[in-house]
């Protein structure tokens, strides 16, 4: 099955998981791409995407696995260029590739997060809230579910932490994380931060997904 590489960055990020999957299906449509449908009633596009990405959280390393309909195979390195021309910006395919990894491979999440403070950068905070989290004590945050609210301890799901960059009222981290099984949304840590360490919450917070990985940690294709 062909597999697509792209990032969406920029004010495409409001875009929500839903509303991208039906502007891959028009940008297919669009650029003369004949993609396959389920049989039926309502046919559906064969279109999915490895990991839903949060509503505001950059990336640039997303997977989207399509189907080709019947007859209309194309070469694969021409995808990108075509399915360019009529994405949206701040949506963009990097590369196209047959095949590739199965998708219960997907093991951990590499993400940067990006935490302001209006008034600067609260004194030793890198070195504090790397303690914080490797720590090995539990880190209880609140999560939504699709059935209500629960409250999880996202430290077994925190593989590392890191510091990227330290400016006068910034600081870039970066952390990887458990992808699926359970998975851990990166923007839940500088939610712990305000829950469990207020001293250090950021007063903004952005996190951009990095790179996925499989269990041994090589790159997920």
């Amino acid at each position: 099955m062909p597999r697509l590489l792209f990032e969406k960055m920029g004010n495409a990020v409001w875009i929500s998981h839903l509303d991208l999957m039906r502007v891959f299906q028009r940008a297919f449509r669009r650029a003369g791409i004949a993609i396959y449908h389920s049989q039926g009633y309502s046919p559906r596009a064969h279109v999915s995407m490895a990991l839903p990405l949060p509503v505001g959280t950059e990336s640039q390393c997303e997977l989207l696995d399509f189907a080709f309909a019947e007859g209309a195979q194309l070469p694969l390195e021409s995808l990108p260029a075509r399915l360019n021309a009529v994405l949206p910006a701040g949506i963009r395919v990097l590369s196209a590739w047959e095949g590739g990894k199965k998708l219960k491979e997907l093991t951990y999440l590499d993400a940067s997060l990006t935490l302001q403070y209006d008034h600067g950068l609260p004194a030793g905070a890198g070195e504090k809230i790397l303690a914080f989290f490797q720590s090995g004590q539990p880190v209880i945050v609140p999560k939504r579910t699709k059935t209500g609210q629960t409250q999880l301890d996202i430290q077994p799901m925190i593989q590392a932490v890191s510091i990227l960059g330290c400016w006068e009222t910034t600081l870039q981290l970066q952390c990887r994380v458990c992808a699926q099984n359970p998975s851990l949304n990166p923007m839940l840590l500088p939610e712990a931060l305000r829950l469990h360490r207020p001293e250090l919450a950021p007063d903004f917070a952005k996190a951009r997904r990095l790179e996925i990985l499989d269990s041994s940690g090589a790159q997920f294709r």
